[in-house]
């Protein structure tokens, strides 16, 4: 299928092609729509998700935005009024909403419209579009798609007023098209808080446990420094690592450390870095870890164990992004995204003077919780599942029969879902070759019940 020519300006120059950026999980319909938008003279990009999206528009800088009805990585509904706020000049119309919110129509939303509904018929229709347009192009004809809509092509196709009247948008076909749910899951599989929404790193289909996967999406794509709050054990350091995931930065670093498991005197040269002859023992420099992460992520794990006078050093760099290495005057500039965590009240610690307050508010502009396991334990048999097909990767998957989950049930897991993933690994390690664990297998290590 060949595209329409380009029309020419008066002084010859041919009129540089309007650009879309088509989103959604369905290659297929990314492919239609690109074939149908090409013969209205638009040029295509496309992205998989809401997070490559947001790159797409900073590097491109796009007309037009199609959003498909469900996206892998973020919450439509959010992503639409995050989005028209970052980009208010790009027109964006949605697949199972014609355009966001109330917002007044732009110039080019009836020919996104108008593609939308070309690829709810058959393919043979959709191919057939735009060579129908291009036929017409030598002999100066109105075709009959332009017609319908009452256009002339002098200026590309551009509809008539009337036209949603006339056509309207059949959502549901367009939904069923561009991202068919599993078997099994219906429209509702959509809607927020819908366990279609978690992340295959968060298991649990518990409220709290979708509520973190959907703060998860809605903050990946963006610079905003994220804080996460929770019992030890409870998967903090997995939060970081989907917001990392899902962010721009995803094929750039993620750096982590440890605030509480380096001794104060070394932690600012693991932080900062240092050079050759700094401090007794620094034979060579090195770099630190925030300048290792350059690019991409930082995590500091365990923010509330890092002392006071360290805490003032990481606010200049979280306010400016220069960094200082130990012994040496070069000020470095640096570009990370940082996540903290904890398992301390930092609020309550910010308020009592025992964590700086300025570097609190800097940290904990977005704040993630994960929940201790008592607070989803409807989630223990799912979990179950999962650790045990984790550590039957390399040999036969056993289960846990009766007696076994009726003991794990009766915990109350201190240690949270760390302890749990344990307890089970020393149950396999009990359970030798047989297939099935039992409770006589289930140890709980001196664990407090």
């Amino acid at each position: 299928m060949q595209p329409i020519p380009l029309p020419l300006e008066p002084s010859g120059r041919r009129i540089r092609p309007r650009t879309a950026l088509v989103t959604s999980a369905d290659c297929s319909f990314r492919q239609r729509l690109r074939q149908v938008l090409a013969g209205l003279r638009w040029q295509v990009c496309e992205a998989e998700g809401g997070a490559q999206a947001w790159s797409e528009a900073e590097n491109q800088c796009p007309e037009a935005v199609i959003v498909d009805a469900w996206l892998p990585d973020l919450e439509v509904r959010e992503f639409v009024s995050d989005f028209r706020g970052r980009f208010p000049a790009v027109e964006l119309v949605t697949v199972d909403g014609g355009a966001s919110g109330e917002s007044p129509r732009g110039p080019y939303r009836q020919e996104l419209l108008y593609a939308l509904r070309r690829i709810q018929e058959t393919d043979t229709a959709v191919s057939n579009v735009a060579p129908e347009l291009a036929e017409r192009e030598g002999s100066g004809e109105i075709t009959k798609v332009q017609k319908d809509v009452g256009v002339c092509r002098a200026g590309g196709l551009e509809a008539a007023k009337s036209m949603d009247q006339k056509m309207p948008l059949n959502t549901s076909n367009a939904s069923a098209k561009s991202s068919i749910p599993p078997a099994g899951e219906g429209p509702e599989s959509r809607t927020h808080g819908s366990s279609r929404e978690r992340l295959p790193e968060l298991v649990g289909n518990a409220p709290c446990m979708l509520e973190m996967s959907r703060r998860v999406r809605l903050v990946a794509p963006r610079m905003t420094p994220v804080l996460i709050e929770g019992p030890t054990g409870s998967g903090k350091e997995l939060v970081a690592e989907a917001v990392h995931r899902l962010s721009t930065r995803s094929r750039k670093p993620l750096v982590a450390i440890n605030c509480a498991a380096i001794p104060e005197a070394l932690l600012e040269a693991e932080l900062f870095g240092h050079t050759r002859g700094a401090f007794t023992g620094a034979v060579q420099g090195r770099v630190g870890r925030i300048e290792a992460a350059d690019g991409g992520t930082l995590f500091l794990d365990e923010i509330g164990e890092m002392p006071l006078g360290l805490q003032a050093k990481l606010l200049r760099f979280v306010e400016c992004g220069e960094l200082q290495r130990v012994g040496d005057n070069e000020i470095v500039k640096v570009d990370v995204r940082i996540i903290a965590a904890t398992h301390r009240p930092l609020a309550q610690h910010a308020e009592s003077g025992a964590f700086r307050s300025d570097l609190y508010y800097r940290l904990a502009v977005f704040l993630i919780r994960t929940p201790a396991l008592a607070e989803h334990s409807e989630d223990l048999p799912l979990l179950v599942e999962h650790f045990l097909e984790k550590l039957g990767r390399d040999m036969p998957v056993k289960r846990a029969d009766e007696g076994a989950m009726a003991k794990l049930t009766a915990h109350r897991w201190p240690g949270n879902v760390r302890e749990l993933e344990h307890v089970l690994e020393r149950g396999v390690i009990l359970a030798g070759d047989g297939p099935v664990l039992t409770s006589r297998e289930i140890d709980f290590g001196g664990s407090v019940n």
